[in-house]
């Protein structure tokens, strides 16, 4: 009998903290987790058979398994929606980029992946490199709230930023009525764009990696430290790398340890 009570205490002690963690950062059972819909870097849905595929959501089903939980993977409308959702409480985590204007209502994980910023512009542009971008005259733009947008409002000094709606049929709109010289995002979203601006290119090199992180509710430091965790994990196992590869996104790279460029 006192073996028995042995045994069965050492089995509490060995699974009580696995539980704890799950309970902890799902507390409906189910492990919701949400994405931008209009971020291909993170997710996208197939349009053959309506699979969510890409780097976010592949981690989203791993953090999943690991927890022994279900998942429930929904897209959002921006990043705003994003932390919203998690700090409404409608969201256990989100994907969404690191910026300083997000910061108050959510905790941000470490970086996971870099995600290349660069710019479409005219064919006939002397905007050669990201390098020209801020002069006199130039009028910058970025979707509302994305952070290519962000950054540029930090860092323009002589360009004018011009911000659109977010949505590629506006960017194109502003370039064919001459309203903007150069459209900022990642470079999967600019090659996306492409096929809809003959008469258009994307420069080839980059202004800066977007750092992506997990977001998770304020003031729960036990979630925050087990989403790190899983993210040393994936990054030292090899499932983060393997994720963004299979993901085939272009201008992804896996976020170094250690790395804090934000």
């Amino acid at each position: 009998m006192f073996q028995n009570k042995i045994f069965l205490l050492l089995l509490t002690l060995l699974v009580w903290p696995y539980v704890a963690a799950a309970s902890d950062v799902a507390p409906t059972s189910t492990l919701r987790a949400v994405y931008l819909a209009t971020n291909p870097a993170q997710a996208v849905r197939d349009p053959a058979n309506g699979e969510i595929r890409g780097a976010s959501a592949d981690l989203a089903r791993e953090f999943a398994k690991r927890l022994n939980l279900p998942l429930k993977l929904e897209p959002s409308a921006n990043p705003a929606t994003v932390i919203e959702a998690i700090a409404k409480g409608e969201a256990d985590i989100g994907f969404v980029a690191y910026a300083p204007e997000r910061v108050g209502t959510v905790e941000f994980s470490q970086t996971y992946m870099l995600v290349q910023q660069s710019f479409l512009v005219p064919e006939n542009s002397p905007i050669r490199s990201v390098k020209d971008i801020d002069k006199a005259g130039y009028r910058i733009s970025g979707g509302k709230g994305d952070s290519v947008t962000l950054y540029l409002a930090r860092n323009l000094k002589e360009a004018k930023l011009v911000e659109t709606d977010n949505t590629p049929a506006d960017a194109r709109k502003k370039f064919l009525a001459n309203e903007i010289d150069a459209f900022g995002a990642n470079r999967q979203r600019l090659t996306n764009m492409l096929p809809d601006l003959p008469g258009y290119r994307l420069l080839p090199d980059s202004l800066f990696g977007v750092t992506q992180t997990i977001a998770v509710p304020k003031g729960k430091p036990q979630v925050l430290a087990e989403v790190n965790r899983f993210i040393d994990d994936v990054r030292a196992s090899g499932f983060l790398a393997d994720a963004i590869k299979r993901s085939g996104i272009i201008g992804l790279d896996p976020a170094p340890a250690g790395y804090d460029k934000r």
